[in-house]
């Protein structure tokens, strides 16, 4: 706008026009520049580098009227403007609570006396910013000015509403221009506050005000070709080369440009901290409020979330999208009860986002109409989010990886902010291509994480805590630091004559391959348990399974026989960390004196086997050295340290175990897996127990029902006495049929379950047949299948064991 004033009051024409290269400087609350633009660079002397971070007193010299009134109107006096008042510290101090304007005249190296305007706004809210000042060097305006109108003596700093002069609009739409390098939510706070407290103007007249709008200079790629046609004249003058000024030429495109690559390099740096996909979600939320946007909702597919691995196909109208995360300015609690957190729903083929997520590009609503905030509300069900979303500025744009929409982001802008445009839409899908690569990463890292923990749980038995005369806890503990994947492992077998294996071992290294050997090993260890073979002879015949493997892998294994008719433990090591037995009678943990052995795999190492008297109520504690070794810290004290707490009194087993793991877990976190085992071993007493030979003679099998009803009544379970009766016979009837030499043992022991076993001198174990109709064999293991609550046969060393248990109803 380029108009003045005469005296008479008819307006006229001035050369004068209030478009003007500006100096913009931002003071944070500490009275420190935070920004600093090229106009100030030139206005001022200092280069940006020189500026940033350093007191703003010292970098502008401005003097001009800040009168100390309290009752000063909002817009100020603009009476007097040379060296009157107070100078611009005054309002760098942080006592600047309204606008105000100055003139000055200061000295700039090789321009002499400039004559400057200034104008000041306080600056309030959750940023750093504290005050930003516009300076302008209009003593080339004012002479031109005066040398129109001889009368006009003066051009002042003023301040006018935005909507005190036509084309206020599309001024204030071009507010941001002025702070070029903020960012975007940066930009917007300010603008809003000068918008409201008055918008820069140049005063001529009484009644004539011009508003000032930034003048950038020509284009970038103009001023270039300019100072290569200057170059080319001083070269064929035999001149120097003109100097070049890097910030000549920086027009708003380049600006906007480098803002954005700013961002995303800021946003980048920001998400990807960690691997575990809950934080990455909140991550890249949190990285785009409110910068950005002021709100944003993450959604991603189903199959993501619950890491089932990469999703397949097309997402279609039926796909469900979770709710993951939601970042806003908004009021606290305005958008939870509506669009709360973890709502899982699919969207109609007429939305925004399904043309997002099926076309994978992102979808720019400059404003969302009253008709498609109905449209998009009516899928929330007894819910209305229009007030949420009419008028507001809408980017959704998808989360991708390796060409396949693994969720996506809705994008909200309050409708006072700028609506989002086509380079918002480019810088979004710039950032949500980078934001799906690690969310990629992060699912992928968590479905191989889920993946190895279901195969390390499938590899661990659940070991029943009751035994035949034992009760057994135990705890697994993954390494935290170097993977949850590990050799370590426990197990319980249960064994002939109510007799129970317990087994501890360790296959060294970690990860999948070293899980996997695990696997192979403790199979091969229930499986030569169950031929009931003695512990060194099983620990041998371990080394030479392993051997055969080849795959170079060592592992430690302890492997313990409990006898609880005999008190007796058979004990065998290969390599392994001993274990600790707790006696009950005085409370002392002891380290049992085992010979060490070789790791399984070395070969050619022979095993031997120790016998210990135990009593009841005494405990064996076992476990893998990555409870007891400790980089930087003396083994032997480590292992006093668990004999000590394994002996420490508890009220339960599983206290006790937490005691141990307290005791000797390391602050720092432990690199190696855990497996501990604990045992207490009760024994069975003699008056439990029933032993009864028989004669190989079909008749023998009437004697034993009549033995099994006897024995039942003295023990009070008389009730069990038929079913267990005809369990015993068929039983009985098959091993006297297939017994060689020796008499038939039958063997009744009470604990937890009634256990019956009857051993014979025959290697063939029994097999379960589907006995037809026309058949007269076959039927009686299927009798006991039926009726027994758990039954089973196992080789022992003279023959094979038949067993089978029964739950207790005392009478």
């Amino acid at each position: 706008m380029d108009r003045g004033t005469e005296r008479d009051g008819t307006a006229t024409e001035y050369a004068a026009t209030g478009r003007i290269p500006l100096a913009v400087v931002v003071v944070d609350r500490a009275g420190l520049v935070s920004h600093w633009s090229s106009g100030a660079r030139r206005l001022f002397g200092a280069t940006k580098e020189e500026a940033i971070g350093h007191p703003a007193v010292d970098l502008l010299p401005v003097s001009g009227a800040l009168p100390e009134d309290d009752d000063i109107s909002p817009y100020g006096p603009y009476g007097t403007y040379d060296d009157a008042g107070h100078d611009l510290e005054t309002s760098l101090d942080g006592r600047l609570y309204y606008p105000t304007a100055g003139r000055a005249r200061l000295t700039v190296p090789e321009r002499d006396r400039v004559d400057v305007l200034w104008w000041a706004y306080p600056l309030v809210g959750p940023g750093p910013e504290r005050l930003l000042v516009l300076g302008a060097d209009v003593g080339r305006l004012q002479q031109e000015a005066a040398g129109e109108d001889p009368g006009f003596d003066r051009v002042a700093p003023a301040f006018a509403l935005h909507t005190d002069f036509p084309g206020a609009e599309e001024l204030a739409s071009r507010l941001p221009e002025i702070l070029p390098s903020m960012s975007v939510d940066e930009s917007a706070r300010i603008v809003g506050q000068i918008l409201e407290l008055g918008y820069p103007v140049l005063e001529f007249s009484q009644n004539d005000r011009v508003p000032v709008t930034p003048d950038w200079g020509v284009p970038r790629r103009v001023e270039r070709r300019a100072r290569r046609e200057r170059a080319a004249r001083a070269a064929a003058h035999g001149l120097p080369a003109p100097a070049e000024d890097p910030d000549d030429g920086e027009d708003l495109e380049y600006v906007a440009v480098r803002e954005r690559l700013e961002f995303l390099n800021e946003v980048s740096g920001r998400i990807g901290t960690s691997l575990d996909l809950a934080q990455t979600i909140v991550e890249v939320s949190r990285a785009v409020v409110p910068r950005f946007t002021d709100v944003a909702g993450t959604y991603l597919r189903e199959q993501v979330v619950a890491g089932e691995g990469f999703p397949d196909g097309v997402p279609d109208t039926t796909t469900m999208w979770h709710r993951v995360a939601l970042e806003h300015t908004d009021e606290p609690g305005r958008w939870d009860d509506v669009v709360p957190v973890g709502e899982a729903m699919p969207f109609p083929a007429h939305t925004p986002f399904f043309q997002c997520m099926t076309s994978g590009e992102p979808v720019l609503v400059p404003r969302i109409t009253p008709e498609m905030g109905h449209a998009i509300a009516s899928q929330f069900e007894k819910r209305d989010i229009r007030p949420l979303i009419t008028g507001r500025s809408m980017l959704v744009v998808p989360l991708k990886a390796r060409n396949v929409v693994l969720g996506f982001m809705i994008l909200l802008r309050h409708p006072e902010r700028v609506e989002f445009n086509d380079m918002d839409r480019v810088t979004g899908a710039e950032l949500a291509a980078r934001a799906g690569l690690v969310l990629d990463n992060a699912r992928m890292y968590t479905y191989q994480e889920s993946v190895a923990e279901t195969l390390q749980d499938s590899m661990l038995p659940q070991i029943p805590r009751r035994m035949a005369g034992c009760d057994i806890t135990t705890r697994y503990l993954p390494g935290t630091l170097l993977g949850r994947v590990g050799g370590d492992w426990f197990d319980s077998v249960k064994l002939p004559g109510a007799r129970t294996a317990l087994v501890v071992g360790d296959v060294m290294g970690h990860g999948l391959n070293s899980a996997a050997k695990m696997g192979q090993l403790r199979t091969a260890v229930q499986t030569m348990a169950a031929l009931d073979l003695p512990p060194a002879q099983l620990l041998r015949n371990l080394d030479d399974l392993a051997q055969r493997l080849g795959d170079n892998h060592l592992a430690t294994c302890l492997y313990v026989v409990y006898d609880p008719l005999a008190g007796e433990l058979r004990l065998a090591n290969a390599g392994h960390i001993p274990p600790v037995l707790v006696r009950a009678d005085s409370g002392h943990g002891e380290l049992l004196d085992l010979p060490t052995g070789a790791p399984i795999g070395v070969g050619g190492v022979p095993f031997e086997e120790v016998r210990v008297r135990v009593e009841p109520g005494d405990r064996i504690v076992m476990c893998t050295d990555g409870l007891v070794e400790l980089r930087g810290q003396d083994i032997g004290v480590r292992l006093a340290v668990l004999c000590e707490s394994a002996a420490h009194p508890a009220a339960s087993m599983d206290e006790a175990c937490d005691t141990i793991i307290r005791a000797l877990n390391p602050r720092e976190g432990r690199k190696d897996d855990v497996a501990l085992l604990m045992a207490r071993l009760n024994g069975i007493a003699p008056v439990d127990v029933a032993v009864h030979r028989l004669e190989l003679d079909p008749a023998e099998a009437g004697r034993a029902r009549a033995l099994v009803r006897e024995q039942l009544r003295v023990w009070g379970l008389s009730r069990l006495a038929d079913t267990a009766g005809l369990l015993v016979t068929e039983l009985v009837t098959n091993a006297v049929r297939h017994s060689r030499d020796r008499p038939v043992e039958l063997r009744l022991v009470r604990g937890e379950t009634l256990l019956c076993e009857v051993d014979d001198d025959s290697h063939e174990l029994p097999t379960l047949l589907d006995a037809g109709p026309d058949d007269t064999a076959g039927r009686g293991l299927r009798v006991v299948s039926t009726l027994a609550r758990a039954w089973g046969t196992s080789r022992t060393g003279t023959g094979k064991t038949v067993w089978f248990e029964l739950t207790l109803t005392p009478c």
